[in-house]
């Protein structure tokens, strides 16, 4: 199955554009399977998601993009947002209570040099940016690492590809969509049925999720990223 785990629509995430029913069947037209709203510190009403499957005919999971001090994190298996989780330790102990599942978001953001001064190719300076991010306190406690967002670029996603392998964490890709033109570049494969959200979880929890890139390498040159793995 080929997942969307990061989406936003508006209003719920007030910089968003994409009404969620063009996010819905642009997606479905893409080949997705699912896809995930993850909206910005805000949770999607049981009842009007619901009704979104229905109209549409397709899986849509809930999700939360919570933001905390730590960098933004991807939550699934949350049902509610209160203001404390912006707190990543107490955020990581509240999904570990409700069994859910964190993956760090879009992490070269936070730790990527940037600047005029320095270079992507430096491995000094990248090596710096991997340890600062290594020693982020949230992502000692996340169970995967977005390694394809749908806005990094090349270099960027390798960043956190690299994160990832050095964390010892599976992957996972999302488009992050905001626009139109964001829909069906990136998606995470589950080479097992996801039915619902509870399924979700269970297959990021066991790691049996890759980051699969649907551009045909435009946003990573590692051809790991972007091959399905077999069934």
């Amino acid at each position: 199955m080929l997942i969307d785990l990061h989406t936003h629509t508006r209003p719920r995430s007030p910089d968003s554009f994409l009404d969620p029913d063009e996010l819905i069947e642009r997606s479905k037209q893409a080949g997705l399977d699912a896809i995930v709203l993850s909206e910005h510190d805000r949770i999607w009403d049981r009842q009007d998601l619901q009704e979104l499957a229905r109209r549409h005919n397709f899986l849509i999971i809930p999700g939360l993009e919570v933001t905390t001090d730590d960098g933004h994190i991807l939550v699934y298996g949350v049902h509610t947002y209160q203001d404390f989780m912006r707190q990543s330790e107490v955020l990581a102990t509240h999904v570990e209570q409700v069994h859910g599942a964190m993956v760090a978001a879009h992490p070269y953001r936070e730790y990527a040099p940037r600047g005029h001064w320095w270079s992507w190719q430096d491995p000094e300076e990248r090596e710096r940016s991997l340890a600062r991010a290594m020693a982020n306190p949230a992502y000692e406690r996340v169970h995967a690492v977005e390694v394809l967002n749908g806005h990094g670029s090349l270099i960027e996603n390798e960043f956190s590809e690299e994160l990832a392998r050095r964390l010892g964490r599976p992957s996972t890709a999302g488009t992050d969509s905001h626009q139109r033109s964001d829909i069906g570049k990136a998606a995470t494969y589950f080479d097992r049925d996801v039915r619902n959200e509870d399924d979700l979880v269970c297959e990021i929890l066991a790691g049996r999720c890759w980051a699969v890139d649907l551009t045909g390498g435009s946003l990573t040159e590692n051809s790991a990223l972007h091959a399905v793995p077999s069934i």
